[in-house]
């Protein structure tokens, strides 16, 4: 494809390929998410070997979602926007760092700046999810989260009290999250509980939305895939236009998968991708709990692994890491990656290169940042097919072993 492609045409590329669609194809599926005529399919053929050398980049309000529509995907998982929001720092905004914002929360009178510093510590102990390792983030989250309760104690303003329960809400969610990681699920539930008590009292669908995300998620490590189905549709009923709702949808596509149900499964990613498309770039795409454009890819990729879509899930693993790590070769998102590799590790097992299954299936293994349910969920996949391709060999037997060392959560 050449070194000197906008990653934007390498990418177009490289899911028509996987997808198995030739140009003509590609050009022609465009049309079943246009609101429009668009022009003769000699047209389309054109400006589709086009768009793959790299000219003329298609535009978002044109042809860009179309083609994302042809190849599965999100508008801007393809078509990122041209500027990112900064990140937002502590001190530069409030003018205060984290001990002495910890100080100003024992007063009485607490002030608008106290609280923007509050927000941007949540913001960024949610962001700091995927990289963290979830043993020293959770002592992290409680402290805070003990803090924000004590301040209930205080002379608040009504909207201090429903902004402190708010943020209170999403550090539930966080810990939650994170005891789930580490194995204890009955922590994990009664977090849950919490954060769905604190959403329904300041009325945030985005808090409630992922309490439920929360239990869909809970289900599907558990094989229990219709208690996934009434999760989710009970956080899409409550999420309204957060993007959680994506996810919700996500984790239907999952249960389908699991269940055998492929069509059911392809309509419901299809839902998830247009709900995804139609929102706009998130601020902060390293929060947990927004849906950023490229996470769409990490669903697709469990699915189709799941179901045998190797080539697709393949292409989309690669998709994963590379969105998944930064210029400098450091993982951003190193659960999302060990997820890939797992998906890597399947595909070459299928295809009968057991040295490369077992090579992508150790580094899915050996990180410091593992969520052990979702880990060990996805590294079934990998199991089954070493138990039934590759039974007696040896080093298949000790990546099994391995593998059996991860304890989903009781």
């Amino acid at each position: 494809m050449g070194e000197q492609l906008p990653e934007w045409a390498r990418r177009i590329r490289a899911l028509r390929e996987a997808r198995g669609m030739s140009q003509v194809a590609a050009a022609e599926a465009m049309r079943r998410h246009a609101d429009r005529q668009l022009p003769a399919s000699e047209h389309l053929e054109r400006r589709w070997k086009a768009w793959e050398r790299g000219d003329n980049k298609p535009r978002k309000d044109g042809y860009a979602p179309l083609i994302a529509g042809a190849l599965g995907t999100v508008t801007a998982a393809i078509f990122p926007p041209d500027e990112r929001p900064a990140a937002t720092d502590l001190l530069t905004v409030t003018g205060m760092d984290t001990l002495e914002i910890v100080s100003r929360l024992q007063v009485s009178d607490l002030k608008e700046a106290t609280m923007d510093g509050l927000r941007i510590t949540v913001d960024k102990l949610c962001s700091e999810y995927a990289s963290q390792p979830a043993a020293d983030l959770i002592i992290e989250g409680r402290q805070w989260l003990r803090r924000i309760v004590e301040m209930q104690e205080q002379r608040l303003s009504f909207r201090q009290r429903r902004d402190t329960l708010e943020l209170a809400g999403w550090l539930a969610l966080l810990v939650g999250c994170l005891e789930y990681d580490l194995g204890d699920r009955r922590a994990a539930e009664a977090t849950r509980q919490v954060a769905l008590s604190l959403g329904k009292d300041v009325g945030s669908p985005g808090i409630l939305g992922w309490a439920h995300e929360m239990r869909a998620w809970f289900a599907l490590t558990s094989n229990d895939y219709r208690s996934v189905l009434a999760a989710a549709d009970a956080g899409i009923a409550a999420a309204g236009n957060h993007s959680v709702a994506v996810q919700l949808v996500a984790q239907q596509a999952k249960a389908f998968a699991r269940m055998g149900l492929q069509d059911e499964m392809a309509t419901t990613l299809e839902r998830g991708r247009v709900l995804l498309d139609g929102m706009p770039y998130p601020e902060n795409t390293d929060n947990h709990f927004v849906v950023d454009p490229l996470k769409f890819d990490f669903y697709a990729m469990d699915c189709y692994r799941h179901t045998g879509n190797d080539r697709l899930a393949r292409a989309l693993a690669d998709e994963v890491i590379r969105g998944a790590t930064d210029y400098t070769g450091k993982a951003r998102a190193p659960m999302r990656i060990a997820e890939a590799q797992i998906t890597l590790g399947v595909t070459a097992a299928r295809q009968g290169d057991l040295d490369e299954a077992l090579d992508h299936g150790r580094r899915a293994l050996s990180g410091d940042r593992k969520s052990l349910p979702s880990l060990a969920i996805a590294s079934q996949d990998l199991a089954d097919v070493l138990t039934h391709q590759y039974a007696g060999e040896e080093a298949a037997e000790e990546y099994l072993a391995q593998l059996r060392d991860i304890r989903r959560p009781t």
